[in-house]
């Protein structure tokens, strides 16, 4: 999300098309997110959370962050940096949350 990127230039963000993961089944997502130690943000509100329940069962995640379709841009980026600015990676292992928070 360039939104965030421009605001906080630090944060280590990466698009699903950037890290080619358009088109490949969640619990692959789920899997290279968690190799590159990465918090996966999503708007699989469908299907994301019972695969990451199950992927949890025997795997570790970085976490999960499920963002509606109908949020505004800017709160998305909003919280997103607030995340950012106010928690560890450490927090989010094996942590699904949806936004808004």
């Amino acid at each position: 999300m360039t939104g965030v990127l421009r605001r906080e230039p630090a944060i280590d963000f990466q698009s699903a098309f950037a890290a080619g993961l358009d088109g490949i089944i969640d619990a692959e997502v789920l899997r290279l997110s968690a190799q590159q130690g990465r918090i996966l943000v999503s708007h699989d509100r469908k299907t994301m959370p019972s695969e990451f329940a199950a992927f949890i069962t025997d795997q570790q995640s970085a976490g999960v962050i499920i963002v509606s379709r109908k949020l505004p841009f800017e709160t998305v980026i909003e919280e997103l940096l607030l995340i950012w600015a106010v928690s560890s990676a450490e927090e989010w292992v094996n942590r699904i949350a949806k936004l808004p928070l």
